[in-house]
């Protein structure tokens, strides 16, 4: 239920918009866009979940989480997407067993024709020690997000942008960039030539 900490620092100005922006600092802005509720007691965030979100919700997240994960039709699974309160923009592929924020899945914004790659999570809380932070995850337009990605809330994915599979997106990604590795940083000219020379050979994709 919480999500992993990691990232790369506090960083500089950044606000969330109907589509991602460049980097604007040298942590890609989320920190700025994050909102910070801090948790009483001596016992980490996590353990008081129910103060942050009611019981009866996160279940039914959780249910409609899992039709989104499973559902054989990309139609339906951006219709659960919405019922759970997410911006989902037209010609969406949610991809088979990716996962949304369950907590809040109403921070995320997808752009239209963007791609989710199977079995990636689009987080919008982290759980800490002494408090819990909620952002919002933007994807931009025809922006694709490799197999087993993770990206962290207040991350905004640009258009045309790219994650590769097994990616940890601690940052913004600006639009038409590659992204790759943990933490995900920009991939050369010769290594995304390299990578697709490579796809188009052996005829897969990872998304």
């Amino acid at each position: 239920m919480s999500d992993h900490p990691a990232d790369d620092g506090p960083g500089a100005s950044g606000s969330p918009s109907s589509g991602p922006a460049d980097i604007d600092s040298e942590d890609g802005g989320r920190h700025d866009r994050l909102t910070r509720h801090p948790t009483p007691g001596r016992r980490n965030s996590l353990r008081g979940w129910t103060d942050a979100k009611p019981v009866w919700r996160v279940v039914r997240n959780y249910l409609l989480v899992w039709v989104a994960r499973i559902a054989p039709s990309l139609r339906v699974r951006s219709w659960v997407l919405r019922r759970l309160g997410a911006t989902v923009g037209n010609g969406v592929s949610w991809g088979l067993e990716a996962t949304p924020d369950v907590f809040w899945p109403e921070l995320l914004t997808l752009g239209d024709d963007a791609v989710v790659g199977y079995d990636s999570v689009l987080l919008c809380h982290e759980f800490l020690q002494d408090e819990y932070r909620t952002g919002e995850v933007v994807v931009g337009d025809r922006a694709m997000i490799g197999a087993k990605a993770v990206v962290l809330p207040g991350v905004q994915i640009g258009a045309d942008a790219e994650v590769a599979a097994n990616s940890l997106v601690t940052r913004d990604v600006p639009a038409g960039v590659t992204v790759a590795g943990v933490p995900a940083r920009p991939m050369g000219r010769g290594d995304v030539d390299t990578e697709r020379a490579a796809d188009r050979r052996d005829g897969v994709a990872d998304r």
